[in-house]
């Protein structure tokens, strides 16, 4: 009996035809790859940072032409294509952006996307004063002005969230003008801003007498001086609203402050802000402290004084009344810290 292979044949030849294909647009899809890049004078240019590209403008925008063609990070996270006028950058996790002048200059010294700083999250903005630039990254914002900020500065952690709770460059402290950096004295990391050469802190507190913050502190300080004041201090105490307030009086501040302690006290206000969120009570808490200092203060031996180098004033304490506070004999016995 002869068996018939014509079935077989035929489910031969259409597997054949499928496999083909499969073939075939397998062959599609992979001479399909290069079509996502584009050849911009010369130099392929693709994927998302293509996109980010076309967005400025391609070679007739502030990127110019391609200076080289796509690399890998050495992180081997993220990619990079450097043009003329600037380098974008991507990763999944921030998508393309590009960094270029003073602001990338600055991310650069700081270690490009291996250092702090991190991949750039947004394009380079304009501030609302329509002079001033800043550009967003993973770890912190880079603010540059032509004639306020002495350079670009990255703003970040504590001190960070501080300025933007004061209004960011707008704000009573207008432009950074330096990075951060650790200053011994204060066991502080600090960083100075355009208005009245003020600067902001932190420090990781320590409770210990040679440490000015017993805890985690945030604040700042106003060292322009007056005839009365060498410094005012407001700290807070990270995690609470407990601020307080250093007054480090001059000779005549000790002196002085005694017969007019409401000038004394516009003084110590004329070189940093009041802190905000200090309540009616707390604030007549802070005034009644500093007129007892005022008041109180006496100099034996010549040099030392007895209400010590600094009148700390401390939100937390309760208001107990003016004449309370100016007494003498009942200063004799708070020494002006009541709690």
């Amino acid at each position: 009996m002869e068996v018939s292979t014509r079935p077989l044949r035929r489910k031969a030849t259409l597997l054949k035809g499928v496999v083909v294909a499969l073939v075939s647009l397998v062959a599609l899809t992979v001479q399909a790859s290069p079509a996502a890049a584009d050849d911009v004078c010369g130099k392929p240019v693709g994927g998302a940072i293509l996109a980010k590209y076309t967005e400025l403008g391609r070679e007739t925008g502030p990127l110019g032409c391609p200076a080289d063609i796509e690399l890998d990070n050495p992180d081997r996270v993220g990619k990079r294509q450097e043009f003329t006028g600037g380098t974008i950058y991507w990763s999944a996790a921030s998508d393309a952006h590009p960094v270029w002048g003073t602001i990338g200059g600055k991310w650069g010294a700081l270690g490009h996307e291996g250092g702090k700083l991190g991949y750039p999250v947004d394009d380079e903005r304009t501030n609302p004063d329509g002079a001033g630039k800043r550009q967003q990254f993973q770890g912190g914002t880079v603010y540059w002005h032509p004639t306020l900020s002495n350079g670009a500065h990255p703003v970040w952690g504590r001190i960070g969230e501080l300025w933007a709770s004061y209004g960011w460059e707008r704000g009573v402290f207008g432009y950074p003008t330096s990075d951060e950096g650790w200053v011994e004295p204060y066991q502080s990391m600090t960083q100075h801003f355009s208005n009245d050469d003020l600067t902001l802190f932190w420090s990781p507190g320590k409770n210990d007498e040679t440490w000015w913050c017993k805890q985690e502190c945030v604040g700042y300080s106003g060292a322009a001086g007056t005839d009365w004041f060498k410094e005012t201090r407001v700290e807070t105490y990270v995690g609470t609203d407990q601020v307080r307030v250093r007054a480090i009086p001059t000779r005549n501040g000790f002196r002085n402050a005694r017969t007019d302690f409401h000038g004394a006290w516009n003084q110590v206000w004329s070189m940093a802000p009041y802190p905000k969120g200090i309540d009616q009570v707390e604030h007549q808490s802070l005034y009644e402290q500093f007129a007892c200092h005022a008041a109180w203060a006496d100099e034996n031996p010549p040099g030392v004084w007895n209400t010590g180098p600094t009148w700390d004033l401390e939100s937390w304490l309760p208001s107990i009344g003016m004449q309370k506070a100016i007494d003498p004999f009942e200063a004799r016995k708070h020494k002006c810290n009541w709690s």
